[in-house]
């Protein structure tokens, strides 16, 4: 009788109000992580002009710190999930916004050859460095990606594209951006060591520092030029970013078998190819290059998007074990130091055998 009486109820919206109610902790404690980040950033700006340490790395730290000294309960983990998957694919959707194709053909052709050439050699190369180290290949992967391309913010946006966990996101992140910072203090030594030109040095920091903030830290002491090349290239090779993320997702079921055997049990689908922010990225990519998106809208957009950035890597901190860490730190480190040593040796022999700068 209790059966018959039973009414069945209507499944609820995704994002109904119990859902957002669930979430609202999780992404609350987040968001706090994000402001102390971005607070610590504006301090070190006052202080330096530049950050050395971007907020995304900080509210990295800050999550692990956190998770070190207290486990979030059930009421706190939905939304740390959230945050650190979907979150950081709305950001990844955005970031095609602030791309520009032009960008490609005012390079010219032969150093877009040469960004093109480095980005694709280092990342086989930084991939097979760190296999040989005995890293699993998600963690590889990232590597390879960060160290290749634009750093933290490479490894954020292929992560959730092969499935990578939050340990596997932290330690590429932490030890990438420990070298970043040591980029940027020592490659204008180079300057006088090497005898480069303000061309040849702008194009160097340009190919190998992580991040656009500190592609200018670093050119800012050669002059100019140096600071305009530097940041051209480095543009371009942010650029190599969409196809390369393509690339893994049409890739990403090899990664792991389970996956792979379901993909051939299904029905093929062109659509679940590539995941829907990658296609919303590509989308933003062209209406920008179109100039359909306004430049008034740029800067807003990008803004949004390096926030919703933070705040998916203060989920990701929150939610990583710092046990795993300690267990394959010496052989990221190797695999991150490695990796930088080949991207500056392939770009220095690239600069004097092309003449660039």
């Amino acid at each position: 009788m209790l059966q018959m009486n039973r009414v069945s109820k209507p499944p609820e919206p995704r994002f109904s109000l119990s859902r957002l109610r669930e979430l609202a902790p999780g992404i609350a404690l987040c968001l706090a992580v994000t402001l102390v980040s971005i607070g610590l950033q504006h301090v070190e700006e006052a202080a330096f002009e530049h950050p050395y340490i971007e907020a995304l790395v900080i509210a990295i730290l800050l999550g692990m710190a956190i998770r070190t000294f207290w486990a979030p309960s059930p009421v706190w983990r939905s939304g740390i999930a959230f945050s650190a998957k979907q979150l950081l694919e709305v950001a990844v959707m955005l970031l095609g916004a602030s791309i520009s194709f032009a960008a490609i053909v005012a390079s010219g052709p032969v150093l877009l050859a040469a960004i093109v050439a480095t980005v694709a050699v280092t990342i086989a190369a930084s991939f097979a460095i760190s296999r040989l180290l005995g890293l699993a290949v998600r963690i590889s992967i990232l590597i390879a990606c960060g160290n290749s391309i634009c750093g933290n913010s490479a490894i954020a946006a292929v992560a959730p594209v092969i499935g990578a966990d939050s340990d596997d996101v932290a330690s590429s992140i932490s030890f990438t951006a420990i070298l970043g910072v040591l980029m940027v203090l020592g490659l204008p030594l180079l300057i006088p060591l090497l005898g480069l030109g303000a061309g040849q040095y702008g194009i160097l920091a340009g190919l190998t520092v992580y991040a656009v903030p500190q592609v200018l830290a670093a050119t800012v002491p050669a002059g100019l030029v140096a600071t305009q090349i530097g940041t051209l290239v480095k543009l371009v090779r942010v650029l190599m970013l969409g196809p390369v993320v393509v690339g893994l997702s049409l890739l990403a079921p090899r990664f792991n078998a389970t996956a792979a055997e379901a993909a051939g049990a299904r029905r093929f689908d062109p659509f679940k190819l590539v995941p829907w922010f990658i296609v919303g990225f590509l989308v933003l990519a062209a209406f920008r290059s179109l100039g359909l998106v306004p430049d008034v809208a740029v800067g807003p957009i990008t803004r949004v998007a390096g926030t919703l950035t933070v705040v998916s890597m203060a989920a990701l901190g929150l939610g990583v074990d710092v046990r795993v860490i300690g267990r394959v730190g010496g052989r990221v480190t190797a695999a991150v130091t490695l990796s930088l040593v080949l991207l500056l040796l392939i770009s220095l022999g690239l600069i004097h055998l092309l003449r660039l700068g």
